[in-house]
């Protein structure tokens, strides 16, 4: 069925569940403007991509998407590939890419393939997602200590003597920030775990820094002032070269765009005790990934983290995920110039806490008990994605999951869709 959750929601929507779906928007959306920031930052593209893509990427998941709570936007999930696809074609090829891949899930969708994405085994999305966290962390060193880096290596292996060769550039006032950070995010989600303890986590670091004149770059000193305004729509220039260039790309961004959303869609209906219709989601992920990439935007898909963050507020129709997006507008409509205070160890501080909660610390002690063939696909994915490449890492990683499921063909039963 690809029949959109919010015709199905809005039969029966009434002025209490409006209620929720307010506050749960309004909360998702404080813990969204910091992070869809600090992403867009990561994946090496101007801060205010990560504000257009959260505000159209998002509107148009929770219009058009398969599940009644799911939150889209940014995730970290496509910082690698992201900074990949800028550093080799620049940001009009990651636009491109998008386009691209937005068009690649609207074929899919129409074709009922958002059935066959929940089969892509476990091993392979708990590998590439604890590779992606693994880059996104020493991605954000230099921030994080206040090194003094020009241009850091989107190659692993080039990363790391760079940040070696930059260590006498330390700012201990840089990690100060970033620690007081992430001790308060920490704190606040034990204490109150309903209050958007992100933002006013980030808030707190940034005050610091600007109240005590603390020698430690903001968002404006490095990229100055962020719009208040929504860029005009505009289709990027295309031409057969530049698409087949670009066609690997996009089609990692659909294959994650398509697999992390239905793993939050999945996610939430255990929360909800639903269930969301994943063709309906793929096309959703689509349409957002190509109006994304009409505003300038990054791609698109739903987030777990907020998802969560939005089901625990007391949302329960797509209508808190339509409230985020509008909060997010209104917020860069009416506060861009104070979004410039804040502070790059803060931002550095949400990234590793979001790497980390990615990596599902855990169920390693799971993973690790887990039969051999499991394990070795999961090391190689992992291994893959954070040495070679993420393109590389999927491929490979799917190819020997067929591989092996074909190898237990005698016992259907042991392969199970990805359950995160």
């Amino acid at each position: 069925m690809r029949q959109p959750k919010i015709i199905t929601t809005l039969r029966s929507y009434s002025w209490s569940l409006f209620a929720g779906d307010l506050v749960a928007g309004i909360t998702v959306a404080m813990v969204a403007i910091p992070l869809s920031i600090a992403i867009a930052i990561a994946s090496g593209a101007d801060p205010a991509k990560g504000l257009v893509t959260a505000i159209v990427g998002g509107f148009l998941i929770s219009l058009l998407g398969g599940s009644r709570v799911q939150i889209g936007g940014p995730t970290g999930a496509f910082i690698v590939v992201v900074f990949s696809v800028i550093a080799e074609h620049g940001y009009d090829g990651l636009v491109i890419a998008t386009l691209m891949a937005g068009v690649i899930l609207l074929v899919a969708g129409w074709f009922r393939i958002g059935n066959l994405i929940s089969y892509v085994p476990e091993a392979v999305v708990n590998g590439f997602t604890i590779g992606i966290a693994i880059v996104i962390a020493t991605s954000q060193l230099p921030d994080l200590l206040g090194l003094s880096v020009t241009q850091v290596p989107a190659d692993f292996l080039e990363k790391l003597p760079v940040l070696w060769a930059a260590r006498d550039t330390f700012n201990p006032w840089a990690l100060l920030v970033a620690a007081v950070t992430l001790v308060i995010i920490v704190g606040l989600r034990r204490l109150l775990p309903r209050f958007p303890g992100l933002i006013a986590a980030v808030a707190i670091g940034s005050a610091a820094v600007a109240f005590a004149l603390l020698p430690v770059d903001t968002i404006a000193s490095r990229f100055g002032e962020l719009p208040s305004t929504l860029p005009l729509p505009a289709i990027p220039q295309l031409t057969l070269e530049r698409l087949v260039e670009l066609l690997p790309s996009a089609i990692v961004i659909a294959f994650l765009a398509g697999v992390e959303s239905l793993l939050s869609a999945m996610v939430a209906d255990r929360m909800i005790e639903g269930s969301h219709r994943p063709n309906a989601e793929v096309i959703a992920q689509g349409f957002a990934n190509v109006g994304s990439a009409l505003f300038g935007g990054m791609p698109a898909t739903g987030a777990i983290a907020r998802t969560a963050t939005n089901v625990r507020a007391g949302g329960r129709t797509p209508v808190a995920g339509i409230v985020h997006a509008f909060v997010i507008l209104l917020v860069m409509m009416t506060a861009a110039p104070l979004a410039g205070y804040l502070a790059m160890p803060a931002l550095a501080a949400v990234l590793i806490l979001t790497a980390w909660n990615m990596s599902e610390p855990h169920k390693w002690r799971e993973y690790a008990e887990t039969r051999l063939s499991d394990r070795i696909l999961l090391v190689t994915t992992l291994v893959l994605t954070v040495l070679v490449d993420l393109t590389v890492a999927i491929g490979v990683g799917v190819a020997l999951g067929l591989a092996i499921r074909l190898r237990r063909r005698q016992a259907p039963s042991d392969w199970t869709p990805p359950d995160r």
